[in-house]
């Protein structure tokens, strides 16, 4: 295959000799991979021209010479110039290197599989360009088309799947997206030079579960995520709890279809996370896995992000307790909107019993080897048919059951699905429609749910109190909007360290 002509990746293997500022990135790029630094990994990959093979810049390889090395900022542009993964570092465990933008938000729309059911257009028709545009965007920002980055995001996923999984071979060609298995079997060994049978490995089950990994960007607080979570955990949805001596995140799993349980552990020496999904899941890994990286953040960068909140001392002391803390997400948006709902105005031990309640009230059962584990969230086509007086059932008063069926009514229309471009403000406004949600209730969802970095509920008596300056007291709303304004565009991470100030205080 000829090396890429089309519009180079954003890091400089295509650069003039001029180029002065591409030289020095390019510099920087082989520092990274001589100190095997962490922070840079998914940020770039690095083809290596004597063997035709692309790596992250963690792999444990001996480094090439610098002459040797060409930087690609995506996997999709290494391989559509040539260069097939490596066997060792495994590039589709990268992190991603997500930004705010539009080409970013639909790359990641497409790594999840947005291309494996629809068609470009369809797919511009949902995020509100012409397929021609679609293709424009990408082209500027990664050098590939939608087509082509599709494909390599199947075929690394089919990799990752041999290597992690004993899933027999049509259901993992189906799984990762192909629509036959001879047409993943002759593209595999097209772009790989080798057949999918030479790099299955024998590791992947326990028991009745697939165990996958999902790797991040170190530091990670995972005792911090898990004591959030510990404290809102809907009691039948998802448990955490202590499996063969690991601290573990449960939780039910209805998808596309498709029902199913996970179970989360941390990998600390591995600077992963290790899933174990039900095998009935199988059809659905793809948008499962990009569920999962969003509930736990591990696309979050945590220098990035320490370097810029660091500045301010009240934070600076957090950050050193809690080491790269991130911004606990939602594995389904509806099921965080809800939960805010429950947890207006009452403390969150009284919105967890609510909301526990709820599930065990409205949701439908499941079976799975967790005895916490009983049930699925209760859908939006069903909340919002229910009567009001029904849902107030649960030990809430009729206002906030209404603003329940107001909001699975808004679900319903799509008023929760995140539009690629949507501004946080607007979204922010868009959420307040809703009658019953007010400012802190849809800086919260848009803090969790639609995972925006600069979302702040100002209006939280908690960060009101552990950003005052004195025991005891609590700053304004007004006040700690001024506060937050230089920790932008990071102030969601700054919210969840003065949470976590407060548990600490409490302990």
């Amino acid at each position: 295959m000829a090396p890429a002509t089309k519009p180079p990746l954003r890091a400089l293997s295509q650069r003039t000799s001029g180029d002065q500022s591409a030289a020095g990135q390019e510099h920087a790029y082989y520092r990274a991979v001589l100190a095997k630094d962490s922070r840079f990994d998914g940020v770039f990959f690095t083809g290596v021209k004597t063997t035709m093979i692309y790596c992250r810049p963690v792999c444990s390889v001996r480094a090439p010479r610098a002459s040797s090395c060409l930087f690609f900022s995506t996997a999709a542009l290494a391989e559509y110039a040539g260069f097939r993964p490596c066997l060792r570092c495994r590039p589709e465990l990268a992190p991603y290197a997500l930004q705010q933008n539009l080409a970013y938000g639909i790359w990641q729309k497409i790594s999840a599989g947005a291309l494996n059911e629809n068609s470009v257009e369809e797919l511009s028709l949902q995020i509100g360009l012409s397929s021609r545009q679609l293709r424009r965007v990408l082209l500027k920002e990664f050098g590939v088309t939608p087509v082509e980055l599709a494909q390599t995001q199947r075929l690394l996923f089919a990799k990752k799947l041999l290597q992690e999984t004993r899933l027999p071979m049509p259901e993992l060609a189906y799984a990762a997206g192909f629509t036959s298995l001879r047409r993943f079997n002759a593209l595999f060994e097209q772009r790989y030079r080798m057949t999918p049978g030479s790099i299955r490995r024998s590791a992947g089950e326990d028991g009745d579960g697939l165990i996958l990994r999902l790797a991040y960007r170190p530091p990670y607080a995972w005792d911090a995520m898990l004591g959030y979570l510990r404290g809102r955990t809907m009691a039948g949805l998802e448990s955490i709890e202590k499996v063969n001596g690991v601290s573990s995140y449960l939780r039910s799993v209805r998808l596309e279809g498709r029902t199913g349980w996970v179970q989360v552990n941390h990998v600390p020496e591995r600077a992963q996370l290790a899933l174990r999904v039900s095998p009935g899941l199988s059809p659905v890994l793809l948008p499962l896995l990009s569920k999962i990286r969003e509930q736990f953040d591990l696309e979050a960068n945590p220098s990035v992000i320490a370097s810029h909140l660091e500045g301010d001392p009240l934070l600076a002391v957090q950050m050193a307790h809690s080491p790269g803390l991130r911004v606990p997400g939602a594995f389904d948006s509806f099921e965080l909107a809800i939960r805010a709902v429950l947890g207006q105005q009452v403390s969150v031990a009284g919105a967890t019993t609510v909301s526990g309640r709820l599930v065990s009230r409205f949701g439908d059962t499941i079976s799975t080897p967790f005895p916490s584990i009983t049930h699925h969230f209760p859908s939006a086509a069903l909340l919002a048919q229910l009567p009001v007086e029904e849902i107030a059932t649960i030990g809430v008063p009729r206002s906030r059951a209404a603003t329940i069926q107001n909001l699975a009514r808004f679900t319903l229309e799509g008023g929760l699905n995140n539009k690629i471009g949507v501004s946080q403000p607007d979204l922010v406004t868009h959420l307040k429609t809703v009658v019953g949600v007010g400012e802190w209730t849809a800086q919260y969802i848009v803090l969790r749910a639609l995972r925006y970095p600069d979302a702040f509920p100002a209006g939280d008596l908690g960060l009101q109190k552990a950003a005052a300056s004195s025991v005891g007291a609590r700053m304004t709303e007004k006040e700690l909007l001024l506060r937050s304004q230089s920790w932008s565009p990071w102030r969601s991470y700054a919210a969840l360290l003065l949470w976590q100030s407060l548990s600490q205080e409490r302990a």
